[in-house]
């Protein structure tokens, strides 16, 4: 018998933004030097990307963010009761703020933004091509997210205390770093799951100091293929090898030494690979290609399957399970977005 699943049970906090999705070409790509399967931050030159892609492309509007997408996966996966997943995230006062309002309450997750009026509403192109899609995130409202303004707020801070699984993406390493080891000191001293994605390559690489000081917090670590070899690479692992790569970031320092690390490590179509003591492989579920809408939201959608099932306390097994049942069904769609009701048992 598992645990039943309560109200803000699972916490996360992140970047909200609204993800600007369109089919485009490879000129397209080319003209703003974007790879076909990337994940990078918006600078200067990509500012008229924006314009451009609205003007030139039959765009799709969707409520997005890295670790939104994940907690609303969870709850779609969990379905009752309502507001089992808890949100974090800072937006500006204006159209796109109201619309991921809105889009959290049809969710029904407790999404608490702290708005400000200093900048707008964070958006992400997602570009699409065949099955890549390379995401360009102008974090606007979301780089304001301020601990002292919204985290430690009494209110707030009793929702996080509520929580017994936290997940972060490695993306809002980039944004407030105080706020995210506030958390998960407060999850390794209470004895509960703190969750972190490595999310991008970029974050290894140039955020890696800010990763590293909540690493030892870490119980469950996510990644894919490219961010695990980018990872190998800076911490020096001198291994190329998934199941290597996986046990190396397990035997990390960690300060709460009642539970072993568990890194989970996803390589798109090809098997997940999981290191929990031993490590373990996992085919995902086979998808025709024509069945294949796009990629983007599969590996938020993998984690949204996996917290959902920790946050019942099943069986890692049970949780991959999900994991990929939750991916198989979000590369059938557009965006990250999902039918009324999982069909999974």
């Amino acid at each position: 018998s598992y645990i039943k699943a309560f109200t803000n049970s699972l916490f996360g906090m992140g970047n909200p933004l609204l993800d600007i999705s369109a089919v485009v070409d490879k000129d397209f790509l080319d003209k703003y030097t974007l790879k076909p399967n990337d994940q990078i931050l918006a600078e200067d030159k990509h500012k008229a990307l924006f314009e451009e892609i609205v003007k030139k492309f039959n765009v799709e509007y969707h409520a997005g963010g890295a670790t939104q997408n994940s907690i609303k996966i969870a709850q779609w996966m969990i379905q009752k009761p309502h507001n089992v997943g808890t949100f974090f995230g800072c937006i500006g006062k204006d159209k796109f703020g109201e619309i991921l309002k809105q889009k959290a309450v049809e969710a029904h997750i407790d999404a608490h933004y702290y708005e400000q009026e200093e900048e707008p509403t964070g958006s992400c192109a997602a570009c699409i091509t065949g099955d890549n899609r390379s995401l360009v995130a102008n974090l606007a409202a979301a780089n304001c997210y301020k601990k002292d303004k919204h985290l430690d707020l009494e209110e707030n801070w009793k929702l996080v205390e509520k929580a017994k699984v936290y997940y972060i993406a490695g993306f809002f390493l980039t944004v407030s770093l105080e706020s995210i080891l506030k958390v998960a000191k407060h999850a390794s001293e209470n004895n509960k799951l703190f969750c972190l994605n490595l999310s991008a390559p970029f974050i290894c690489q140039f955020f890696k100091d800010n990763l590293m000081q909540v690493m030892p917090y870490v119980d469950v670590l996510f990644g894919n293929e490219t961010e695990a070899a980018t990872f190998a690479e800076e911490q020096d692992f001198e291994t190329e090898d998934i199941k290597e790569i996986a046990k190396k970031a397990q035997a990390l320092p960690k300060v709460n030494t009642k539970r072993q690390r568990i890194v989970v490590l996803t390589q798109g179509k090809d098997e997940t690979t999981m290191a929990h003591g031993k490590v373990e492989t996992f085919p995902v579920l086979k998808i025709d290609p024509k069945d294949m809408v796009d990629t983007n939201g599969a590996g938020d959608a993998f984690v949204g399957g996996f917290l959902s099932e920790l946050v019942q306390e099943k069986p890692l097994d049970q949780c991959v399970r999900a994991a990929h049942y939750a991916a198989n069904v979000i590369i059938r769609r557009a965006g990250c977005t999902f039918p009324e009701k999982p069909d999974f048992n």
